[in-house]
């Protein structure tokens, strides 16, 4: 048997986040606006969300972490992403953060990795079916958020950075899995590091072509949809119904909050 000089490479990785893809099972959800939801934006569809139908699929456990990103840069299947050395905020090549989410990443950097593995970025719906992990509420815990649950700003905990409570207070991410999982199993959907979704964005996407059953749509756009929140962002922004939105490519910004995690065929 073959195996490729990335699978050899992930073969011998340390435990930073690598983990087999949980499998979430087919069915109808409401996507969107939770139940007494009162930051809701218009994006997000009507209050009690629209009934989406999703195909069963598996996603990452675990965000993809800077080690994993490193071996397919080391095999020649994907290109280095924003390092360290041009931001303080980027993982890659930081010291002691190869179990970190890996971040300042653009798009089609993220879909590569995903294809070496026999994957790609998860479409939206699947992401916030997968986030909710069979719950309705704004959190998959609850109504609120704070640093027990999730990786973010919640503007009070304060730790090694001082005043600053960006990433409860250590004004970065920390190591996938920082934080329990949820009922699915999965680590980090909310926080962390928001994550790149497949789709392309469309304000309207939830009723006009996900309810209809076109879950990749629509066929372009100027930006991508990226979930979760991440550790630099507000509490409204880790809602497991919330859309950021992104061009694909960095350019002139760093994207020190973006990460991703791959999803795959059922099994």
């Amino acid at each position: 048997m073959q195996y490729s000089t990335f699978a050899i490479a992930l073969a011998l990785l340390p435990a930073y986040g690598l983990s087999a893809p949980l499998e979430i099972p087919a069915g109808a959800f409401q996507m969107g606006c939770s139940p007494d939801d009162p930051a809701c934006e218009r994006d997000e569809g009507p209050p009690g969300g629209i009934r989406v139908e999703v195909p069963a699929f598996r996603i990452d456990s675990h965000e993809v972490t800077v080690a994993e990103y490193r071996a397919c840069v080391e095999s020649g299947q994907c290109a280095a992403p924003l390092s360290h050395t041009r931001n303080q905020y980027c993982n890659y090549g930081a010291p002691d953060r190869d179990d970190h989410p890996v971040n300042c990443i653009d798009w089609a950097q993220a879909q590569t990795f995903c294809q070496t593995r026999g994957g790609r970025l998860p479409y939206e719906a699947e992401w916030e079916k997968a986030a909710r992990g069979g719950t309705t509420s704004r959190y998959p815990w609850g109504q609120q958020v704070s640093c027990r649950q999730a990786i973010l700003d919640d503007k009070v905990t304060h730790g090694s950075a001082g005043e600053e409570t960006d990433g409860c207070g250590e004004d970065r991410t920390w190591p996938v899995g920082s934080r329990p999982a949820n009922a699915f199993g999965l680590y980090d959907m909310q926080g962390n590091a928001g994550e790149w979704t497949a789709n392309w964005y469309a304000p309207d996407a939830l009723g006009r072509l996900y309810a209809q059953g076109d879950l990749s749509g629509p066929p372009a756009s100027r930006q991508r949809v990226v979930r979760g929140g991440s550790w630099d962002e507000d509490p409204p922004n880790l809602r497991s119904s919330f859309r950021n939105v992104k061009p694909p490519h960095q350019e002139g910004a760093i994207y020190g909050s973006i990460g991703f995690r791959c999803a795959y065929p059922a099994n």
